[in-house]
């Protein structure tokens, strides 16, 4: 079987510190948000690998978003 994926990105998960179990919540996440588009599937994986490793976010703020702020 030969991977067809366009974008791999478990080196860059590797260089950020996620772990493999926040790398499948991260997956699955993004998943839920894109069912039908593996090239957004997988670009959007990447780009969250990206954030954390760059440091512009953590994988709790991936995982676990914040409530939206309201404003009355």
């Amino acid at each position: 079987m030969t991977d067809t994926r366009m974008f791999a990105w478990e080196d860059v998960a590797a260089e950020a510190g996620i772990t493999a179990e926040e790398l499948a919540e991260i997956e699955r996440l993004v998943r839920e948000e894109f069912p039908h588009d593996e090239m957004l599937y997988e670009l959007h994986v990447l780009r969250a690998c990206m954030a954390v490793r760059d440091g512009h976010c953590t994988v709790d703020d991936i995982i676990r978003p914040r409530e939206p702020v309201r404003h009355p």
